[in-house]
Parts: C-alpha cells; structure tokens; sequence
C-alpha cells in the first residue's frame, strides 16, 4: 500500500511535495525517490542555465539533491511552496558555484601578477635615484672650481688623473690632491644629508 503512494505518474494518487519532504525529513528513502522524480529535471535546468556547463550542472544537482536529503526537516511551508525552497536551494548552489569559480579565477590572476610584479618598485626606486643625484649635485656646488673640475673630467668623463693632469696643464700631484680633498668635501657634504 505505502509503495502505491509513491508513483510519480499520477500526481493525486499520492502525497504532494510538501508531504514528500516531511517523509524525507524522517529518512523515507522512497519518499525521497518520489521527490527525486519530481524535483530533478527542474533543478538541472535551473543550474544549467546559471552554469552553462553540462558537467557542472550535473554535479551542482547531485548536490542540490543530497541537500534537499539532509536538509528536508528545515523546509517550512510557512515560507513558500515546496518547489519553491528545492529551487531556491539549487540557485543558491548554482550562484555559489560561480563565484566560487570567479574567486578562484581573480587568485590565480592576483598570483599570475605577483609572478610579473618587480621584486622593487620601481617609481620608488626612481624618486631615490633622482634624489641622490640632486643631491650629488648639490654638493658637487660646494666644492671649489680647481676640485670641481678634477672631480668632473676624473669621475664623470672616465679620465685618468694623468690625462686630468694634461688637459687642465697642472702637474699631476696637484690634481691628485684636489680630486682627494674634493672626494672628502663631497663624503663630508654627502654623509651630512644622508
């Protein structure tokens, strides 16, 4: 008699959905065969058309399915129809799923990125740098003209202090001597900012 009532084929031969869900709530397999019947092909095309993935749909309505087994006792009919909650379970699944997808997809880009990001940053690394040579240049100013010229052919033209020596016609000892007393000018001007 109790499987007579379970024939999904004709609706009024047995319990309604909302029936159904509270035999499920108390662990009626074959109630929840009945529900599975009825519920199934609705929630695969409602997760179907949230996924786009058949493969995906299918395994989000297994899910959906188990849910409504395990959770059948938490359906009020206070709240809505049957169908309504079984639904509402799978779109909320279904949703789920793709943002779950979405999350995944922005960490592997954030990490994708991370892997490109330089080890320092660089407009940082371009303000210092401007800034030392501004600095550089500030105290390069306050060195008399016999050692700026030293210091400038010496260590900015690449010249050797005898070529140095040549081209300024001073003997090679002089230049020696204002390129030493012009480096510590500059240590002393540049160690004072820093």
């Amino acid at each position: 008699m109790k499987e007579a009532l379970y024939i999904s084929g004709a609706p009024s031969a047995g319990p309604d959905l909302q029936e159904l869900l509270g035999l499920v709530a108390r662990g009626d397999q074959e109630a929840f065969a009945a529900v599975y019947e009825t519920v199934s092909g609705p929630v695969l095309g409602l997760v179907r058309n949230v996924l786009r993935d058949r493969a995906q749909s299918e395994e989000v309505a297994q899910e959906v399915l188990v849910e409504v087994w395990r959770s059948a006792a938490r359906f009020r009919a206070s709240r809505g129809s049957a169908m309504s909650w079984v639904l509402t379970l799978a779109h909320r699944r279904a949703v789920d799923r793709v943002r779950s997808a979405e999350a995944s997809s922005a960490r592997e880009h954030r990490a994708a990125l991370l892997d490109r990001t330089p080890a320092f940053d660089q407009v940082t690394e371009q303000v210092e740098t401007r800034l030392e040579r501004e600095q550089v240049r500030s105290c390069v100013r306050t060195l008399s003209e016999l050692q700026r010229q030293s210091v400038t052919l010496a260590y900015y033209q690449g010249l050797t202090q005898r070529e140095v020596s040549e081209l300024l016609s001073v003997p090679l000892g002089t230049v020696k001597t204002r390129l030493r007393d012009g480096l510590i000018r500059l240590r002393d001007c540049l160690g004072s900012n820093a």
